[in-house]
């Protein structure tokens, strides 16, 4: 039972719907802080009928957003569809600073251009998981800019260096004579204020903005606001089963990515990583999950889970049809079919290097890449298996397939 005071709980008592909906907020939550807070905020909601205010804020780093960023995304539906109002902030302002968590060095700001470039489409993506009718947008450029160089020294005097360098990456930086920049200081702040502006209930973030949030909930009590709890979210590990997803280490799964790709790299996972992107991704009640566990080690073959997991990944950013054709290509491949819609690609330059050949037709970034992939027995033109990396290819028309899912069909003259 979550501790909640005697004299809160006889006026905002904890009812069914109430403890259902503390659930909800927690599953598959990193922490909850403080969970009695939330509680007593759920119960006075339900009360009084007035919504909640959920934050979530992301900073457009980048153009495009991949299934790890939706894990936080999801819990954002979840408390929505119990009637919250969701509050997506874009970090315009706060991109200009650059985000230190997590970095050993300073990030480098984006530009105005960058960031207006990639928030036109962050939207429209987070748009896949939110319901867009119930959410509100907003940008902290609208707070941030205002306040000038006087409103910054005074929302500066409100934090002290001592209690900066309680941050992790921080004080690791200090200790190992890395440089820390004065304006990273300034990030937390940014964001902390996002949350007095905004009257945050609760902030979300991934494990990694856990001191960012707690900032905001310092914040607002000096601003004389009731604190904001916060709720962290797992990092969603990538492909390889050992990083966290990122573009940069080649191992996610973009939300617009095509559905069949998305589904074949949905089936690549372990059977172990299955069951964290089944808590983290998807929809289904966990009993039902609880019942796909014990289900597999009564003799169910995983296979049928994760084919059931990638179906409702594909419906959701897609459509059922679309994730009914990828379960078809992927058999088909799984049989050693070719999938009908391969690229055609023409090159020049026979007889041409095979890893050349692999890069200039797109099927890898690198020749290294390249190489990586016919030492792991993982190339094969026209299905036979190229083993040499010395192998010179002939002109001619032929299918070349690296992995299970990159395939092209390749003219060289």
């Amino acid at each position: 039972m979550t501790d909640v005071s005697p004299a809160v709980a006889a006026k905002y008592p904890l009812t069914p719907s109430v403890m259902q909906a503390l659930e909800i907020s927690k599953r598959g939550c990193d922490e909850l802080l403080i969970e009695a807070e939330w509680a007593q905020k759920l119960a006075r909601s339900e009360a009084t009928g007035v919504p909640l205010r959920i934050k979530l804020g992301l900073d457009p780093t980048a153009p495009d957003i991949h299934i790890g960023h939706t894990v936080v995304l999801n819990k954002l539906r979840q408390l929505q569809d119990l009637g919250h109002q969701v509050i997506f902030l874009i970090g315009d302002f706060t991109s200009t600073i650059g985000d230190p968590s997590g970095r050993n060095s300073t990030r480098p700001p984006l530009t105005r251009e960058q960031i207006e470039a990639n928030a036109q489409t962050y939207y429209r993506q987070a748009s896949l998981v939110l319901d867009p009718d119930r959410t509100e947008i907003r940008y902290n450029s609208e707070w941030c800019d205002p306040l000038g160089a006087r409103g910054m020294i005074q929302l500066a005097a409100k934090y002290t260096v001592a209690r900066m360098m309680e941050r992790d990456d921080f004080t690791k930086r200090f200790r190992s004579g890395i440089p820390i920049s004065v304006h990273e200081f300034l990030y937390p702040l940014m964001q902390g204020y996002d949350s007095v502006a905004l009257k945050a209930d609760i902030e979300l973030g991934g494990t990694d903005q856990k001191f960012n949030l707690l900032v905001g909930r310092e914040l607002q009590k000096e601003y004389g606001q009731e604190p904001q709890c916060i709720l962290t979210m797992p990092l969603l590990v990538g492909l390889d089963g050992v990083e966290k997803m990122s573009k940069s280490k080649n191992n996610y799964i973009g939300v617009t990515e095509a559905p069949n790709d998305m589904f074949g790299k949905l089936m690549s996972i372990s059977d172990d990583l299955m069951w964290q992107y089944f808590t983290l991704l998807s929809f289904r009640p966990l009993s039902e999950i609880d019942l796909m566990k014990q289900e597999i080690a009564l003799g169910r073959n995983p296979r049928d889970c994760k084919v059931a997991l990638a179906q409702e990944i594909v419906t959701r950013f897609h459509s059922a049809e679309a994730a009914d054709r990828a379960l078809e290509d992927f058999n088909h491949r799984a049989r050693g079919g070719i999938p009908d819609d391969i690229p055609e690609v023409q090159l020049s330059g026979a007889p041409l290097g095979i890893a050349q050949l692999l890069k200039q037709a797109n099927l890898v970034p690198s020749t290294s890449e390249a190489n990586r992939n016919i030492e792991q027995g993982g190339v094969k033109i026209d299905g036979a298996t190229v083993s040499d990396k010395a192998t010179k290819v002939e002109a001619g028309t032929f299918v070349v397939q690296v992995g299970k899912r990159r395939f092209a069909r390749v003219t060289l003259a």
